[in-house]
């Protein structure tokens, strides 16, 4: 029986929030393909929805257990090296999915809206899972989550 076999991904590697907006921003000024589940839209929407919510908070938390247990063992590693993909959002996370018909354009300004708040404030919000962070932590975070998502996103 065959593996079903993982999209192909670009290689990325942040080192600054503006680096994610430049790369967004250059990707959608012309043709590109994904090659993962969501649309570029969608993605887009999704990283800004997460970096607000370092600032705006998070209506859900991850099990007391996992809090407590696991992610103190695994955030160094979340935060220092590259995420894998395939993680599914628990029910309670929900509103961190995208719907189906964000455009390009409506989450490119979700993506710069929240990247412009970042560079101009500190985060102060708890994360669901790891709980409290500090503002370095916070972007470490978002480097690894964009590169993550954005790898699925190709220029044609």
């Amino acid at each position: 029986m065959n593996q079903p076999t993982e999209p192909e991904r670009r290689p990325l590697t942040y080192s600054k929030m503006s680096g994610i907006l430049e790369d967004a921003e250059q990707l959608a000024k012309g043709a590109y393909r994904t090659t993962g589940e969501w649309s570029f839209g969608q993605i887009l929407w999704h990283l800004g929805y997460s970096i607000e919510g370092s600032f705006i908070g998070f209506s859900f938390k991850a099990p007391l257990l996992a809090r407590l247990v696991i992610a103190p063992f695994i955030k160094k590693k979340t935060l220092t090296q590259p995420m894998k993909p395939g993680f599914k959002l628990g029910p309670s996370a929900a509103v961190m999915i995208p719907s189906t018909d964000v455009s390009t354009e409506d989450g490119l300004a979700k993506l710069r809206d929240a990247i412009r708040r970042f560079e101009s404030a500190s985060p102060n919000q708890a994360h669901p899972f790891f709980g409290k962070m500090t503002s370095d932590e916070w972007v470490l975070l978002h480097l690894r989550h964009a590169e993550l998502h954005l790898s699925f996103v190709w220029p044609a």
